[in-house]
C-alpha cells in the first residue's frame, strides 16, 4: 500500500512579502517523513477569502491531508476558520467545548476572555478539535483539512497532538552520497538508476567548491533501507572518490 499523501497551506499576506519567514513548511515535512505520509505540495495563500476556500477545495480533493498553518488568531485578518467552513460549506459559530477551554485557559492566567479572543472558539460544525498546549486556543479538523496556528511553538505543539490520531504508512528514509563531478557528468548514470529503481526517489543537489570545481550531494529516499542502501552503493561504485 504507497504512503498516504498530503499538502501544507501556508496563509498569510506576511509570508508574501517577506516580512515572516516560515518555520512551519520544514517542521512538518520532517514530522511527517517520520510518521509514513508524504507531502507533495505546499502552497502559500494571501489572506483572501476566496483564494483560501479555492486553494482548501483544491488540495482537499486531490491529496489525503490538508494541513494548514496561520490565520487563526483573535484579530480581525484571521480568517482561516470562516473559510474553511465556507469551503465545506458549515456554518461557524462560538462552540461551547472551545468556549470552556479558554474560559478555563483565560481564568487561570487572570486575563479577561474579551470579544477578541472569543473569536478563537469559533469552529465550523462537525469538526474535531486539535489540543494545544501552548495557548489553549483550539485548532480543529474538517474532513481531510487540519487547521493550525501559524506561531511555530504553536503550530508544533498541535501538530504533535495531532499526528498520533492519522493513520501513517511506512517511515521514509534516506542517504545522501557526495560526488565530487557536475551534474552534467552524473545525470546519465543517475537517470539509469533511477529508472532501475522506480520506488527510491533521486535529487541531485549542486554545490560549488571555493576553488572553482563543482559537486553534487545525491538524496536517495526510500521506505525500504535496504533498497536505499544498494542504490547508494551502486552509485559511489561508479563514481568511486
Amino acid at each position: 500500500m504507497p504512503n498516504p499523501t498530503a499538502a501544507m497551506m501556508v496563509i498569510g499576506d506576511e509570508i508574501l512579502s517577506g516580512r515572516t519567514r516560515d518555520a512551519n513548511m520544514y517542521h512538518l515535512a520532517g514530522k511527517l517523513t517520520e510518521a509514513g505520509i508524504d507531502l507533495r505540495e505546499v502552497r502559500v495563500v494571501s489572506d483572501d477569502p476566496d483564494a483560501i476556500v479555492a486553494a482548501v477545495q483544491a488540495l482537499s480533493s486531490s491529496y489525503d491531508h490538508v494541513f494548514t498553518s496561520g490565520g487563526i488568531g483573535p484579530t480581525h485578518d484571521d480568517i482561516t476558520a470562516d473559510c474553511i467552513a465556507a469551503a465545506f460549506n458549515k456554518h461557524i459559530d462560538v462552540r461551547d467545548d472551545a468556549r470552556s477551554i479558554l474560559e478555563a485557559h483565560y481564568k487561570n492566567t487572570g486575563t479577561e476572555l474579551n470579544a477578541a479572543r472569543l473569536r478563537m472558539a469559533r469552529i465550523p460544525d462537525d469538526a474535531v478539535l486539535i489540543d494545544n498546549p501552548v495557548s489553549s486556543a483550539p485548532g480543529f479538523t474538517l474532513g481531510n483539512v487540519h487547521v493550525m496556528a501559524g506561531v511555530p511553538s504553536v503550530f508544533q505543539a498541535m501538530v504533535e497532538s495531532l499526528l498520533p490520531t492519522l493513520i501513517g504508512g511506512a517511515p521514509l528514509i534516506s542517504e545522501t552520497l557526495r560526488i565530487d563531478r557536475g551534474e552534467g557528468d552524473i545525470a546519465g548514470t543517475l537517470g539509469a538508476l533511477a529508472a532501475e529503481y522506480p520506488t527510491l526517489s533521486m535529487g541531485s543537489y549542486p554545490f560549488q567548491k571555493k576553488s572553482g570545481k563543482y559537486g553534487s550531494n545525491v538524496v536517495v529516499r526510500g521506505s525500504d533501507p535496504a533498497l536505499v542502501r544498494l542504490a547508494i552503493e551502486r552509485l559511489a561504485e561508479s563514481f568511486p572518490k
